[in-house]
């Protein structure tokens, strides 16, 4: 029994269901947030789900500012940007709206725009997070539009170092948005290939908490329910982006993967994210393409799990059943086989491939594989995915 030892965190308020957007100005109040700024990403903040929402603000007469300068890898010139406008504004509070992106840099503008010490003296190593000065940190009401990373019931954001070209976590207890809005609405108007991307983001994150090791059963039965939603309803939001219903069940498995996660993520997300900071690639479907041959690498450590899991899914075959399911729903989706079906003239010589998988192995998620990730692994995860043979 002494290795049933644990830390169990789970995410705070959300406000779930369809129209509850109507509710931002009463879930700012109830955060004493009197004067937003209103983070979100290029893409969105042109776009009708934007401008309905600023009304609601408008109407209720609560005085915000927009900030929008955010990549799909968010950057630190993003974040030293996001702050500039947080300060020159004066504003008291962050309403993080949209995708992880935009999700994660509203929590880090949230968190960064109070502190003395630099954003990487507070990477997710050790205690490095006490460094902070809590009381500094402002609070955040978090609004999902995808239903992917999650990050809405997280207390990390995710940071491209640019002068490395490496994805940093940065964590902190008060990165937790204090209000959650999920309003399935808010996600209709996604195109197929951000649907298809950010739902096998939320896969990969239920999967590899479910098969991380160490001792969490809540997080499991939280892993495996998410996994059960996405194969039922990822298919169905790609081929009808407005069926309401399927739509929920999603923000609700990205949300659960999310909370599954702090058990650990694993070889899947530490190959993603080298390939992310440097080929500017989206998360969701870079995850897509490895995870088949993180899957077939890990078997002898999860096939058991993997068994019980595709059970509880209704699949046959056992682990090569499970297998073959994701295949199928990754041809259905249109995800690629390979790196190169995703990367655009892809080039990648073995100096590059030996620094992907150096930083791999270093990456903050590698720690969660159910098998330990090494330098030879990676290198051939990463040939697996670029040739697709398995």
């Amino acid at each position: 029994m002494t290795t049933l030892v644990s830390k169990w965190n789970y995410p705070t308020t959300v406000r779930f269901g369809a129209g509850r957007i109507s509710e931002l100005p009463d879930a700012l109040s109830a955060t004493g947030i009197s004067n937003p700024l209103f983070v979100t990403d290029p893409g969105l903040a042109s776009l009708p789900v934007v401008a309905s929402t600023l009304k609601i603000l408008a109407d209720a007469k609560v005085p915000y500012g927009v900030f929008s300068d955010v990549k799909p890898n968010p950057v630190e010139s993003n974040l030293t940007a996001g702050i500039a406008a947080f300060k020159q504004g004066k504003h008291d509070g962050v309403i993080a709206f949209g995708g992880g992106s935009a999700l994660d840099l509203g929590k880090l503008i949230a968190f960064q725009a109070g502190q003395t010490r630099p954003v990487w003296d507070f990477e997710d190593i050790g205690d490095w997070w006490t460094r902070a000065d809590a009381d500094a940190i402002v609070p955040i009401v978090a609004v999902p539009t995808t239903a992917g990373t999650g990050s809405e019931v997280g207390r990390a954001g995710v940071v491209t170092h640019e002068a490395t070209h490496t994805k940093k976590v940065i964590f902190h207890p008060k990165m937790l948005p204090q209000i959650v809005i999920a309003d399935p609405e808010l996600t209709v108007g996604m195109p197929p290939f951000i649907t298809a991307g950010t739902g096998m983001d939320a896969l990969a994150h239920c999967l590899e908490a479910y098969c991380a090791p160490g001792y969490h059963p809540m997080a499991d039965g939280i892993a495996v329910e998410g996994v059960r939603l996405v194969l039922e309803n990822l298919p169905k939001v790609f081929a009808n982006g407005s069926d309401l219903t399927a739509r929920a069940h999603m923000m609700s498995a990205a949300a659960m993967g999310a909370t599954a996660f702090q058990k650990g993520l694993g070889a899947i997300h530490s190959l993603s994210h080298p390939i992310g900071a440097l080929y500017d690639t989206h998360h969701g479907m870079t995850n897509a393409v490895f995870m088949p041959y993180v899957l077939a690498n890990n078997r002898d450590a999860i096939e058991e799990r993997i068994v019980r899991l595709a059970a509880y899914c209704g699949i046959e075959g056992g682990f090569d059943g499970f297998a073959a399911t994701i295949r199928k729903l990754r041809a259905d989706l249109k995800v690629p086989n390979t790196l190169g079906g995703l990367i655009k003239d892809l080039a990648m010589d073995d100096a590059r491939k030996d620094l992907i998988a150096e930083m791999a192995i270093v990456d903050p998620t590698a720690g969660g594989n159910p098998i330990p990730l090494t330098k030879q692994m990676a290198l051939d995860l990463l040939n697996k995915a670029i040739s697709g043979e398995n």
